[in-house]
């Protein structure tokens, strides 16, 4: 279970800026929220997964984190986790991401000393529910196609693999999406 202190909130910056002055003019710390991120990938990175969050830059973050409502997890007013959910609007990417009935997660971690206390699925179902609040009727992620842990741990909470998507040329990932509405295991 988390803990009482762990706070999850909007990350705050002018989204109608341009991405490189999002990143100097937000009242959140970006490049914290980068560390966080960097340091949330680096044990996958270390199995050979080379995700965006193991090596992106500050200005990278701004960009991904303008794309939708992105959420922090903050503990004594450090960054723990985040997650970004892109709406339908935006979502976009493979056949699957690009139906106007479905939104996306991505950008989802939580700090290595943190993990194993409820704080992803907490981060998971703050945009669950916002996603079904802007009116998406499904939910979906990607993630590499060699992260089985990862592929498990939405599978049991009720996602599901609707496609494979190659979105570089090294780097084939699995669609993993959730009909919202659908009720997931406790």
């Amino acid at each position: 279970m988390t803990s009482p202190r762990v706070e999850v909130r909007l990350l705050t910056h002018a989204d109608d800026l341009p991405a490189d002055r999002i990143a100097t003019l937000s009242t959140d710390d970006l490049v914290a929220l980068t560390s966080l991120i960097h340091h949330a990938y680096a044990p996958l990175a270390a199995k050979g997964l080379r995700y965006w969050g193991s090596y992106q830059t500050v200005e990278e973050t701004a960009v991904r984190c303008a794309r939708g409502e992105t959420w922090v997890a903050t503990l004594d007013d450090e960054y723990v986790g985040t997650i970004t959910l892109s709406p339908k609007e935006k979502a976009g990417g493979s056949p699957w991401l690009d139906s106007p009935r479905v939104a996306k997660f991505n950008q989802l971690c939580v700090h290595p000393s943190h993990q194993g206390r409820g704080l992803g699925a907490r981060l998971m179902d703050v945009v669950e529910r916002r996603a079904a609040e802007l009116g998406a009727a499904h939910v979906a992620c990607d993630t590499s196609e060699h992260a089985l842990a990862l592929i498990r741990l939405y599978e049991r909470r009720g996602y599901v693999v609707v496609e494979h998507v190659n979105f570089r040329p090294d780097y084939r990932s699995v669609v993993l999406s959730l009909e919202l509405g659908a009720s997931t295991p406790d």
